[in-house]
């Protein structure tokens, strides 16, 4: 196969893959791209590593200085309205529980990225990768191998 042929099998991959990530996306109806403060991210990491937690149980894993848990309370019930936190009720204090895993947030972060920034268009979104290099060739044949093996 000339370098020539290769490149056109290579770019007819890049859209098969690309049609199987927008498959695999459209189940999630989550089209707004929730965007999350670094305060949030980091209870959000806690709360998807650690599961169900009250707001005083949450302040034991932050790291010193530890901010205060008025400023902790805030950023729970932030995420609680964003739709990222569920809470349970214990007497006067609340549980909290992620409402959608980290592999779903993501996928939801990453839809919404593809909206604002490729126009909805995934194929876009993999050719600025190839493009700036951000993917190898390399990469790109495992990939392709994971779509044609279905482990994707």
């Amino acid at each position: 196969m000339n370098q020539r042929n290769y490149f056109v099998y290579l770019h007819m991959q890049i859209v098969c893959i690309t049609l199987l990530l927008l498959l695999n996306l459209i189940q999630y109806t989550c089209c707004s791209m929730i965007k999350l403060t670094q305060k949030e991210e980091i209870a959000m990491d806690l709360f998807w590593e650690r599961g169900p937690m009250f707001v005083k149980e949450l302040m034991d894993f932050y790291e010193e200085p530890k901010p205060h848990i008025n400023t902790v309370s805030s950023v729970v019930r932030s995420l609680e309205e964003k739709g990222l936190l569920t809470h349970e009720a214990f007497g006067g204090s609340f549980r909290y529980s992620p409402a959608v895993s980290r592999e779903e947030f993501g996928q939801q972060t990453f839809k919404g990225v593809i909206g604002k920034y490729f126009d909805n268009s995934y194929l876009r979104a993999v050719s600025a990768l190839v493009k700036d290099e951000d993917i190898s060739v390399d990469e790109l044949k495992k990939l392709i191998k994971m779509v044609e093996k279905g482990s994707i």
